[in-house]
């Protein structure tokens, strides 16, 4: 028999216990109710429903350890709601992957496309193959944009080459027909080519712009997030916060070191099937053959028009490069992704900046961000006109139509018209690749 000092013990012990799982349902019941608030205003905000990648939940499976909200690198995508994870500010997320990562038990599935918001996609194999045999595809042009994740896939993409190449008995090395053609120097672009400059791939690299690809029409120090990543031959490239220009550094490194065959300044017009190989054809009017070819090229594809008069004048530019030596001037930035807040930003400070969005408030960017310019808005460094859309762009003013009124701006010096990207869908079509519109597509799973 137990003696009443042991009861005591026993009684106290368990009087723990209650308190401390009664301390636990209550924050957890009071977490979950600042996280459905969170939910509810990111849905009439409009930042609820994803647009691009996104990480998808299986209430079944998760274990409300919170692993997930811990990793993510941006405010308020993720959170815990009735012991669960739950998205929040979806459009915020930029397919980092880290929640994928740290999930315990699997719970988390990277997806793109929703029932209610469907994303064009080329139709493209878990080998990255697309539906035209000898023709793949890696990055962000298939849905996965971040960095590491492109480099991957690069990497897996000629992985699958090399064996393709050896199924088909085609003869690997320097032959009058490239092994592989790659279009586009960015992450997968430069994966790829270490990859196959590895396994003895006769290959070249075509980028239309310069080496880096989107990288490189990022705005000058922009911040680059990324992950740890291995790349062939060169080993392990360790970068979290890293700027646009110390990462183009590496690339040119990794170029120089290993005498990597890339082109840049070569746009590739069309790429066309001709009995075992494809003929590519270049906007300059010459031409190679290869037996694989590799699209590297993005989604965003041409910058996206305004389609008003006069925006064919020269004042007007669709990406900005070196803000630090525009000063003094009346600048107009429209747009209200990451890419037009962070250009008017980097402006404001030596000049005078007016950024137009055709809708009432931000939607789509990053919580840092958000801080920013709510911060600028408040210091009045900046004038942002929300529910507004350039009409008229005039030698020297721009006319704007803002919630049904109309609106001058007088002696605009410059004009960057940040709208996103044309996917180059007839360019794939040529080619005999099939679009499908995804919803909930899993891009990635454990």
């Amino acid at each position: 028999m137990m003696d009443i000092y042991e009861i005591g013990t026993y009684g106290l012990t368990a009087f723990l216990i209650v308190g401390v799982i009664f301390w636990y349902l209550r924050k957890a019941k009071s977490l979950s109710q600042v996280t459905a608030n969170k939910v509810e205003i990111a849905k009439e905000s409009g930042r609820f429903e994803p647009i691009s990648l996104y990480p998808h939940i299986d209430p079944l499976t998760c274990i409300g350890s919170g692993a997930c909200v811990s990793a993510c690198p941006e405010k308020d995508v993720l959170g815990l709601m009735n012991a669960r994870g739950t998205l929040i500010n979806t459009t915020s997320c930029i397919g980092h992957g880290a929640c994928f990562e740290a999930c315990p038990v699997d719970a988390i599935s990277l997806r793109i496309g929703t029932e209610k918001r469907g994303v064009d996609l080329p139709h493209v194999n878990p080998d990255y193959q697309t539906n035209v045999d000898g023709i793949y595809i890696a990055g962000e042009l298939g849905g996965m944009g971040l960095i590491k994740n492109s480099i991957e896939q690069g990497i897996e993409s000629v992985n699958g080459i090399h064996s393709r190449c050896k199924n088909k008995s085609i003869e690997i090395g320097e032959t009058d027909v490239l092994n592989l053609l790659v279009v586009g120097a960015g992450p997968a672009g430069i994966g790829a080519a270490l990859r196959a400059k590895e396994l003895g791939l006769s290959y070249t690299v075509l980028e239309q712009e310069s080496l880096g690809g989107t990288v490189f029409t990022y705005p000058r120090s922009k911040v680059v997030m990324t992950h740890p990543v291995e790349l062939p031959l060169y080993g392990e490239v360790k970068l979290t916060n890293t700027s646009k220009e110390e990462l183009l550094a590496i690339w040119e490194d990794i170029r120089t070191t290993y005498n990597l065959n890339i082109h840049e300044g070569m746009k590739v017009e069309s790429v066309h099937p001709e009995q075992e190989y494809f003929n590519i054809e270049l906007a300059d009017g010459s031409s190679t053959k290869a037996y694989n070819v590799l699209l590297a090229i993005g989604r965003r594809g041409t910058p996206r028009k305004l389609n008003v008069p006069g925006e064919l004048s020269t004042k007007v530019a669709y990406r900005l490069l070196d803000a630090e030596h525009i000063q003094g001037e009346r600048i107009l930035v429209v747009g209200g992704g990451d890419s037009a807040v962070e250009s008017a930003m980097l402006l404001m400070e030596q000049n005078s900046v007016y950024l137009s969005y055709r809708k009432g408030a931000f939607a789509r960017i990053k919580a840092g961000n958000q801080t920013l310019i709510d911060k600028a808005i408040e210091d009045k460094a900046i004038e942002v006109l929300f529910e507004s859309q350039v009409q008229k762009i005039d030698t020297d003013d721009v006319y704007l139509k803002q919630s049904d009124e109309d609106l001058k701006l007088e002696d605009i010096d410059r004009i960057y018209i940040f709208a996103g990207g044309e996917l180059p869908t007839q360019f794939l079509q040529k080619a005999g690749i099939t679009m499908e519109l995804a919803k909930n597509k899993v891009l990635r799973k454990h």
